[in-house]
């Protein structure tokens, strides 16, 4: 499975094998990401920020990226005029 992040930091997290000081309080579920990705279940890949799509879900959006991202989902309008 591809999962996209738009987060260098947390992919070098989850995939360096060693846990430095700076880290020892991340949580169990980056333990279970890193592991998909030891057991290559899961492949971490870096997104821009301006293309992350889960950002329609998360952020308050302009108009014109909202529209962007809602049709790059294929979410349509159903009481739209056609």
């Amino acid at each position: 499975m591809n999962v996209r992040c738009d987060s260098k930091a947390a992919i070098h997290i989850a995939t360096n094998p060693v846990f430095h000081e700076r880290t020892k309080h991340v949580e169990v579920d980056c333990h279970f990401v890193r592991e998909e990705v030891i057991t290559k279940n899961i492949c971490l890949l870096h997104v821009k920020s301006e293309s992350q799509l889960a950002d329609i879900f998360t952020k308050p959006l302009g108009r014109q990226e909202f529209y962007r991202f809602c049709f790059k989902l294929g979410i349509t309008d159903l009481h739209a005029p056609t």
